[in-house]
């Protein structure tokens, strides 16, 4: 393994992803290429179905891409089987999902602490409540997302995603079901994450203010990329 810090976080070439409906093959990326530097945070703009929550998880090895190369630092994704992908993912990647995929059984900070009490972390318990604090839950430790709302389970979700410190942090909508205050504030998070640890941030998003606080904005037209 190469050392991260001399390789580019993320680098795309002749993506294309298509999959297969009742009415044939779907194109749904086309000849994508990107360059992702280490530390860069980036937006992914773009009208609703053109690709960019697709390009998000294919960049984070969540799926498997059709055709293309997308190396995640120095690690080529087509040449990974799924637990090959699982493992690049608990070693550098972190993933803010619109739909929170908190687990129900688990309380707020259970769920916060479960990154790195999979990594054997002895200090998950400590992590998970300052992290809960900085996103306005500390009163909500012990509730379980059934008792959340939908903008405390997005809060909690993202602080998740900050728990083990990844290299690359990957958010899709990460402010899109909050207020303004707390969008602010989860905006905030983001990008001290980029600035204080040098995380390379990459955000699909349909917010302006957010996108602009990103050092490059990449728009998706038809499943193809333009530079804005």
């Amino acid at each position: 393994m190469q050392d991260t810090d001399t390789l580019s976080a993320l680098t795309i070439e002749k993506l294309n992803h298509s999959v297969t409906t009742s009415n044939g093959q779907l194109d749904i990326l086309k000849g994508i290429n990107l360059h992702i530097k280490d530390g860069e945070s980036v937006a992914i703009i773009g009208a609703s179905g053109s690709g960019k929550s697709t390009l998000l998880g294919l960049m984070a090895g969540l799926d498997q891409h059709t055709e293309g190369s997308i190396r995640l630092y120095g690690e080529a994704l087509e040449q990974l089987d799924e637990e090959g992908r699982a493992i690049l993912r608990g070693r550098y990647v972190g993933f803010i999902f619109q739909s929170f995929h908190l687990l129900p059984s688990l309380t707020a900070l259970e769920n916060v602490m479960l990154p790195n009490e999979l990594k054997g972390n002895r200090k998950a318990d400590d992590r998970a409540r300052e992290l809960l604090e900085k996103v306005g839950l500390s009163h909500r430790i012990e509730h379980y997302p059934r008792q959340l709302s939908g903008g405390e389970q997005q809060r909690v979700a993202i602080a998740r995603a900050f728990a083990s410190a990844p290299k690359i942090l990957f958010a899709d909508e990460p402010t899109g079901n909050l207020d303004g205050k707390n969008g602010v504030l989860v905006e905030d998070l983001l990008f001290d994450l980029n600035k204080q640890q040098g995380t390379t941030l990459v955000v699909v998003t349909h917010n302006p203010e957010l996108a602009a606080r990103c050092d490059r904005q990449i728009e998706i037209h038809d499943g193809e990329l333009k530079e804005s």
